[in-house]
């Protein structure tokens, strides 16, 4: 595929997964929702597939491919189900990283704690606050790998950075934020935004 045409992808990809953000005050139909809402990562997914070259290339096509898959079954099979594919796209990012570590792998670990901890502590029914913090590890060791990973820190850094905010603020929906409308117009942006500099910054630091 041409850089023209590959640019043009990932543009398609950018318009998609911003656009998204409109469902937040309009209506549509749920297959339109649910179609509109895997499209974005879904594009940056093909966008990264289309330039793999190499293992590590089909690691971040499958990460995102993950991710998108992860929008759909949140809207079609409930959190949990979506919350094994995004997880499972974390372990998948994680191997991506560490295959590509340049810092120490305890900086990793503590991160990976931190958000797992804090994750914890969020929702306010109890029960849940275990299966959420075994997924937060995932996305704790996602974000702890990337950040000592050879990749650029002010796009996979910070893109990693944004999911796990992301996730936090769906967490903190179930507790302290409950009746906050921050979380709501926080959520997808934070979401897709960093899965776009993350997939910008990784395929773009393989290709060179």
């Amino acid at each position: 595929m041409n850089p023209s045409a590959l640019r043009l992808l990932f543009l398609a990809a950018l318009v998609a997964g911003g656009s998204f953000y409109a469902t937040h005050w309009i209506s549509v139909p749920f297959a339109v929702e649910t179609v509109w809402k895997g499209a974005g990562v879904g594009l940056l997914a093909l966008w990264a597939g289309l330039q793999a070259r190499s293992t590590d290339g089909w690691l971040i096509a499958a990460a995102l491919a993950l991710g998108a898959l992860g929008d759909v079954l949140l809207e079609t099979h409930g959190l949990t189900v979506g919350a094994v594919a995004f997880l499972a796209g974390h372990v998948v990012a994680a191997t991506l990283y560490l295959r590509n570590r340049s810092g120490p792998l305890w900086q990793a670990a503590l991160i990976a704690a931190a958000v797992a901890g804090a994750a914890f502590l969020l929702p306010a029914e109890r029960a849940a606050a275990p299966g959420i913090a075994l997924y937060a590890a995932g996305l704790g060791a996602m974000f702890g790998t990337a950040a000592i990973s050879r990749f650029p820190q002010g796009s996979v850094g910070l893109g990693a950075a944004l999911f796990v905010l992301s996730d936090l603020l769906i967490f903190g929906r179930m507790g302290p934020m409950a009746g906050s409308a921050l979380p709501g117009l926080l959520i997808w942006p934070t979401y897709f935004a960093g899965l776009a500099l993350i997939a910008w910054g990784v395929v773009r630091s393989l290709r060179a």
